[in-house]
């Protein structure tokens, strides 16, 4: 016979709040304030805690099995990020490369349109999810947002935009590229 024995640990986490932030916790919903902006996240709560003591979040549970030790460390990652993002936005950097036709990327309102992609007479038009800052110059295009995950979709829906199908990619390289994601170097 085989038993399997559940091992069960105390795990608790802290994560410091940067001064001239504001952290407001409501059951399990996190508000978090910062010069850049505002970023509210629900976590799912149902097996670790998530309190406010002194000037850190304390994110843990008394008796974790791995389950709850993944939903930790993925909670303090979260938090993390969102106390970056409302210090300093998250920036992503994408380049517009072209060797048959011009393209054109133009940005209004909330939606991005790419003009004469592979010669085509009909733009292809990207909607913006809401809290995305989008900068268009020249063949660059800048995405800012306090949340990096609305910045990083936004990145990956204007690349998905210019895939190059049936097409030989070696030879056609056209599209829209991330060349920098929230500050690093691809």
């Amino acid at each position: 016979m085989h038993f399997s024995i559940k091992m069960k640990k105390e795990i608790f986490e802290e994560v410091e709040i940067p001064e001239g932030i504001e952290v407001n916790i409501e059951g399990s919903t996190l508000n978090v304030k910062g010069p850049e902006g505002e970023n509210k996240r629900t976590f799912n709560t149902n097996s670790i805690s998530i309190e406010k003591k002194d000037n850190k979040i304390v994110i843990g549970n008394k008796k974790s099995t791995k389950r709850e030790k993944k939903m930790i460390y993925t909670t303090v990652a979260h938090v993390k990020n969102m106390l970056k993002g409302v210090k300093e936005k998250f920036e992503y950097e994408l380049k517009v490369v072209f060797s048959h036709f011009p393209i054109t990327v133009e940005h209004k309102d909330d939606k991005v349109s790419i003009k004469n992609f592979l010669g085509e007479k009909v733009p292809r038009e990207v909607s913006i999810p809401k809290g995305a800052e989008v900068e268009v110059k020249k063949d660059q295009i800048i995405i800012k947002s306090v949340n990096k995950e609305i910045a990083g979709q936004t990145a990956a829906v204007l690349e998905n935009a210019t895939k190059v199908g049936a097409r030989d990619r070696r030879i056609f390289q056209d599209g829209i590229y991330i060349i920098n994601k929230a500050g690093k170097e691809i």
